[in-house]
C-alpha cells in the first residue's frame, strides 16, 4: 500500500508539472481567431475585435505559439484557415458562449429576467407574436431589456451556439438535436386563395394533388417552406414554376394576383395578414398540417430560471391569441 501510494503521489505531481507548464490560452486569443474564420481578412476580424490589425496579429501568433500548430495560412492576398484552426475555432465557439453566459449571469447579481436578454426570431413569427409578448415582458419584468433580432432559423441557431444570442424562437419540425428545447404550442397552416378556388360550401378542404401542384413557396432558407413541403406528405409536392416569395406578405400579394395558393400559419391569418375581399381561407381535413413553436437555447446556458420564464410568457400569448 505505501509503494502505491507513492506511485500515486509520484503521478499527481508529474501531472501538475505538466499543466504548470502549459500555456493557457486566453479568451482575447481566441475571440480574434473566432472573428478571424468568419471573416478570413486581417482588417475585418480586427476592426470585429476593436484592435488594431498588429495587435490581432500577435494574439494569433501567440496562440499558435501555446498550442505548437498553424491555425492559419496567410500571405498578402488570402487568408486560410488550416484543419486544426477551422477545428479549434469551432470549439472557441462554445467557450466564449459560456464565457457570455458567466459574465451576464454575474452581471444580473443572480436575478433573473434583469439587464439584457438576447432573442432571435423567425420572420414567420415575428410580427405576428412579438408585439404582445414584449408588452406583456414589460408588464411583467420591467428591470429586463431585450434585444431583438430577426432572421433565418439557420442563421438564429449559429449566432446562439456563438454566444451572440441567448434564446431563439422557431419552428419545429427542425434539426435541434444539439439544443435545449421547449415546444410551446402549435400553429395551425391553413390554405389560402381566392374566391372560386375552393368550394364555397366546404369548411374543411382535402389537400388533393390539384391543390398541391398549385401551392406557393417561400424561397431557399425559410423553414416555412419545408414545412408546406412536409404537409405535401405522398404527393410530389408543389410545381409552381419557379415563383417564390421571400417573405409571408409577398406570398399573400402573390396569392391574391392569382398566381396560386399558400398555406399560412394560423398567427398570422389572426393578425390579418389575408384580411381582403378577394381572398378565402380554409382549413385542411383533419389531421390538418401545424408547424409547433419552440424556445431553443445552448444545453450549456445558465439561464434556466430565465428560459423558463420567456417560454411561459410567449406561450401564455400564443394560445390566448390561437
Amino acid at each position: 500500500m505505501p509503494v502505491q501510494r507513492e506511485i500515486l503521489l509520484a503521478l499527481i505531481e508529474r501531472i501538475d508539472n505538466v499543466v504548470a507548464m502549459t500555456p493557457l490560452t486566453s479568451l482575447k486569443q481566441l475571440q480574434y481567431l473566432n472573428a478571424l474564420s468568419e471573416h478570413l481578412n486581417f482588417t475585418r476580424a480586427a476592426e470585429a475585435c476593436f484592435v488594431t490589425q498588429s495587435t490581432l496579429s500577435a494574439g494569433l501568433k501567440e496562440l499558435e505559439d501555446a498550442l505548437g500548430a498553424r491555425l492559419v495560412e496567410r500571405d498578402r492576398q488570402t487568408v486560410i484557415m488550416t484543419a486544426i484552426g477551422l477545428e479549434i475555432a469551432q470549439r472557441a465557439h462554445t467557450v466564449l458562449a459560456a464565457a457570455q453566459d458567466l459574465v451576464e449571469v454575474a452581471a444580473a447579481g443572480g436575478e433573473p429576467m434583469t439587464g439584457l436578454l438576447r432573442l432571435g426570431v423567425i420572420p414567420t413569427i415575428a410580427p405576428f407574436l412579438l408585439p404582445q409578448t414584449v408588452q406583456a415582458l414589460r408588464t411583467r419584468f420591467p428591470r429586463l431589456r431585450l434585444a431583438l433580432r430577426e432572421d433565418l432559423t439557420a442563421h438564429l441557431l449559429t449566432r446562439l451556439a456563438e454566444g451572440k444570442l441567448d434564446f431563439a424562437l422557431i419552428a419545429l419540425p427542425f434539426d435541434t438535436v444539439h439544443h435545449l428545447v421547449e415546444p410551446l404550442f402549435d400553429d395551425e397552416l391553413l390554405i389560402v386563395g381566392r374566391k372560386g378556388d375552393f368550394d364555397a360550401k366546404a369548411k374543411r378542404l382535402e389537400l388533393s394533388a390539384s391543390l398541391v401542384d398549385r401551392l406557393l413557396l417561400l424561397e431557399e432558407g425559410h423553414c416555412l417552406r419545408e414545412h408546406v413541403l412536409y404537409a405535401c406528405g405522398r404527393h410530389t409536392g408543389p410545381s409552381t414554376h419557379g415563383i417564390e416569395a421571400t417573405s409571408l406578405l409577398t406570398l399573400v400579394q402573390m396569392i391574391e394576383s392569382g398566381l396560386g395558393l399558400g398555406l399560412i400559419p394560423q398567427m398570422a391569418v389572426a393578425r390579418g395578414i389575408v384580411d381582403s375581399p378577394n381572398l378565402v381561407v380554409r382549413s385542411l381535413a383533419h389531421p390538418g398540417p401545424k408547424r409547433t413553436i419552440a424556445l431553443v437555447a445552448r444545453r450549456s446556458t445558465v439561464r434556466r430560471k430565465e428560459f423558463g420564464f420567456l417560454a411561459e410568457t410567449i406561450q401564455t400569448v400564443g394560445t390566448a391569441e390561437a
